[in-house]
């Protein structure tokens, strides 16, 4: 985490990555192998989710390096993947480049700091070029600020809590104001849409085709049910539903549409 995790990082973002001489601060553990059928990712904090992400690529047949200030951390770690640890800052050019940032084709920062995963995944993203970067962020007001600059974020706390709420009250429109899913660009989202009245009955498709949207799925009775284009909507389904962002407010066809009065 970076000392000051407060308001004004960000301006911290192009200095940083700015910063080509820095001196070595990071302590590497081990060497880092791979070859050109992998894909080296590096991840930035050695957590829960970081060891376990860590894990998971390498089973997969990744090669991995995991950053994290906290020696200790590296505990979390198998054998052999904590001797692919490096001990240091995320944002520090000089650990990245330790962590193989350079011929990375990830990055994902995981560190329990909003603002030390915002400005590593930025300067893994502005100043080595890595393609694919997510953060995890806490405070969901930011992730949607990082989300339009094209950091792909997970909201943790905020994204949780919604998601079991819509589950215990599902159909509930006070908890469908944000959207379920949104890509880093904020072109699409998937929202929970309640059938409107007069719709039971009606094909999935005439949906689809009387409001700007497509189905992914629906939950009916409890149930999740994948639907196609011609099979009927009953009452009380909850649709879940994928739109441009721009269209999310007008998504709920009214009874006149139906041309059922």
């Amino acid at each position: 985490m970076l000392a000051s995790d407060g308001p004004g990082a960000d301006a911290r973002v192009g200095r940083i990555c700015a910063k080509v001489d820095a001196g070595a601060r990071g302590a590497v553990v081990g060497c880092l192998d791979g070859s050109a059928d992998e894909v080296h990712i590096v991840i930035m904090g050695c957590g829960r989710v970081g060891s376990t992400l860590a894990h998971t690529l390498v089973d997969l047949g990744h090669t991995v390096a995991v950053i994290d200030q906290d020696p200790e951390a590296f505990r979390r770690l198998r054998g052999s993947v904590a001797k692919h640890g490096v001990r240091g800052s995320g944002h520090d050019r000089q650990v990245l480049l330790s962590a193989g940032i350079d011929r990375a084709g990830a990055f994902a920062a995981v560190s329990n700091g909003d603002n030390s995963n915002i400005i590593s995944a930025r300067v893994a993203r502005e100043a080595f070029g890595v393609e694919h970067v997510v953060a995890r962020i806490y405070d969901p007001r930011r992730a949607e600020v990082y989300q339009r600059l094209g950091i792909p974020t997970v909201a943790t706390v905020r994204w949780t809590a919604d998601a079991i709420l819509r589950r215990m009250v599902p159909g509930d429109g006070r908890l469908t104001a944000g959207p379920e899913w949104q890509d880093a660009s904020g072109t699409l989202a998937m929202t929970e849409l309640t059938l409107p009245p007069g719709w039971a009955g009606r094909r999935v498709g005439e949906l689809e085709d009387r409001a700007p949207l497509r189905v992914a799925y629906l939950t009916r009775r409890g149930r999740i049910v994948l639907v196609r284009s011609d099979d009927p909507l009953e009452e009380g389904d909850v649709l879940h539903v994928i739109a441009h962002g721009r269209d999310l407010d007008g998504l709920r066809p009214h009874e006149d549409e139906t041309g059922r009065g």
